[in-house]
């Protein structure tokens, strides 16, 4: 049947040249070669007898149809499609491999979307709403003939396969006619909130931001997880206030503001959760390894954070030990693999931060005594040292990088607290409140221009380029305050040819760890429990993840359980003994 339809069409494809035509459900030619879909279509006019009702006809086109006020039909997924667009686009201007978005991304998407049963499957669930609304709308014999049969997915890249609908609706009209009476922009909007509040993995605006970090997992790109989110919060990703990336045919009202609505701070342990429930959901296959010239290594991230935190170069030797000597380097116990619920999830981020503390616990111990007393004693060393480089003083770095967060910390709280929720573009709940919105808005704005001009206040500079690096420390300045170049001589010892800590004593956060999987955590943390070096520590690298330090806190103790098990199982095993 195909053939005679396609025969007047020899046009080329303009992909592979190929004159191998077929024909869409939506009526339009794919090259049956290369699955490529021109933009060429064919009327087709089918009749389809429903229950009680009268004989309709519907025309097929591949343009959507156009509402009385000027937008045209869209789904939910549609609009969810628009947003993953928006955002990798904004990676791939941050310098993300071009790569990611047609071959990564959207291969992601699409499976996402037929194993949600939303598109690439014999009825699709837009497809569905789409016709039983048809179903209670169209009472007479024709309807419009630009209507289209099915919702063009999958803009991101060139669509592979049909999409296949069947004609057959006999159930839940009594459902759509009851959700589809609330007003909303989109054609599923009411009806996606109802029907998908028990779903697990319905799509979220946080689901994009785990679809992304997915991709760029698998892509193996120098961001992680922290990075990535705290680029999306300065502005340089697209998620709060989406609705401006959104075109002005895509009319967004009513309950479409519920799901594209952002009203919070995109939380690093949902994105995170929901990132490797998604893999698994998609039945992905093993990630690519996680070897150690990978940025993800915690060989490479400790370098990193090391230099962010202004801490000697010296201690990425005792971090890389820490690693090793653990086995957290290794490629099997970095790489994801999805559905394996023997493997622990790895906060690459995370993990390194807390190799670090557990590093600077073994030389420094923390306790708000044994540091400064090395401080004092690095501080009389460096009044006499005339050759090689100063020795490390505690106190000062403490000094320094103190006074620098502060400042930061401060600057991100009123930056926070300043932020607007509410986007420029005008946003209505329903069409008779939207004269007085529209009317209100521009109310809002003429009075803002007017008290900025009283007031003489300077309008927000541009937001800065994205920088890896929130503290910044040079080694060319005078005054010391860089620390990368310090010595730990005043802190070590040569022991059998091993340089080794002056300090015998090691303090453990926590003796027994908690199941994570029932208490959620590996460790309890209350600052006022540690002493104050510690919760310093932790607050410095809570800063620069943004992230909670109970989260750092938790990997320190896996850590230390992981360096000391030995001890710790003689330990508890003599304690059984004594109280036996």
């Amino acid at each position: 049947m195909d053939d005679e339809d396609t025969r007047d069409f020899n046009e080329r494809c303009a992909q592979c040249s190929e004159v191998n035509w077929g024909l869409t459900d939506g009526g339009g030619f794919y090259c049956r070669s290369c699955h490529y879909v021109t933009e060429r279509t064919r009327e087709v006019v089918n009749t389809d007898f429903i229950t009680n009702s009268r004989v309709q006809t519907i025309s097929k086109g591949s343009k959507k149809q156009e509402k009385n006020d000027g937008g045209c039909e869209w789904y939910i997924c549609e609009g969810f499609q628009l947003v993953l667009k928006k955002q990798v686009e904004a990676l791939e201007a941050l310098g993300v491999c071009p790569q990611m978005k047609d071959e990564i991304l959207c291969n992601f998407w699409r499976c996402y979307l037929q194993k949600s049963k939303q598109a690439y499957c014999k009825r699709p669930a837009a497809e569905t709403v789409k016709a039983l609304s048809v179903c209670e709308s169209s009472t007479d014999v024709d309807s419009d003939p630009e209507r289209p049969s099915l919702l063009h997915l999958l803009s991101l890249s060139e669509s592979e396969g049909d999409l296949q609908t069947d004609c057959s609706f006999a159930s839940s009209v009594s459902k759509v006619s009851e959700s589809t009476s609330v007003y909303s922009g989109s054609v599923d909007g009411s009806l996606y909130i109802v029907k998908n509040q028990k779903e697990k993995l319905r799509m979220t605006m946080p689901m994009t931001l785990s679809f992304c970090y997915m991709a760029l997992l698998w892509m193996r790109e120098p961001i992680t997880l922290s990075e990535f989110l705290r680029f999306v919060v300065e502005g340089h990703i697209p998620y709060l206030n989406i609705f401006q990336h959104f075109p002005e045919k895509m009319k967004l009202c009513g309950l479409d503001l519920k799901i594209f609505c952002v009203e919070s701070w995109p939380a690093y342990e949902e994105v995170f959760n929901k990132m490797h429930e998604l893999a698994e959901f998609l039945d992905l296959p093993r990630f690519p390894d996680i070897t150690e010239s990978c940025f993800l290594h915690p060989d490479m991230l400790c370098m990193k954070y090391l230099m962010e935190a202004n801490l000697p170069d010296e201690l990425h030797n005792w971090t890389c030990r820490v690693v090793k000597k653990i086995g957290i380097g290794e490629v099997d116990f970095l790489t994801l693999m999805p559905g394996n619920k023997s493997t622990r999830k790895v906060k690459y981020d995370v993990l390194a931060a807390a190799v670090i503390v557990v590093v600077l616990k073994l030389l420094f111990l923390l306790d708000d005594h044994y540091e400064w007393l090395l401080s004092e004693f690095a501080e009389e060393r460096n009044k006499n040292n005339t050759e090689g480089g100063p020795y490390f003083e505690f106190k000062k770095w403490y000094e320094v990088v103190k006074h620098s967060l502060d400042v930061e910390q401060k600057k991100l709280d009123e930056e926070r607290a300043k932020y607007l929720w509410r986007c420029e573009k005008p946003l209505f709940y329903s069409v008779k409140k939207k004269s007085k919105v529209l009317k209100r808005r521009e109310m809002v704005v003429n009075l803002q221009n007017q008290f900025s001009k009283l007031s003489g206040s300077v309008q927000r500079a541009e937001k800065p380029n994205p920088s890896s690096f929130q503290l910044s420390w040079s080694e060319e300045n005078t005054d010391g305050s860089c620390f990368h170049g310090h010595s730990l001589k005043g802190v070590l010892q040569e022991k059998r040819g091993l340089l080794t800590a002056m300090n015998p004593d090691y303090w453990l956060c926590t003796v027994k760890l908690c199941n994570e999987k029932l208490c959620g955590h590996l460790a309890h943390y209350k600052d006022v429990e540690f002493p104050q070096s510690y919760h310093f520590v932790l607050g410095l690298f809570s800063f620069l993840l943004r992230i909670q330090p109970s989260y750092i806190h938790d990997e320190v103790c896996m850590i230390e359980h992981k360096l000391f098990n030995k001890k710790l199982y003689k330990k508890l095993k003599y304690n059984r003994v004594l109280r036996k």
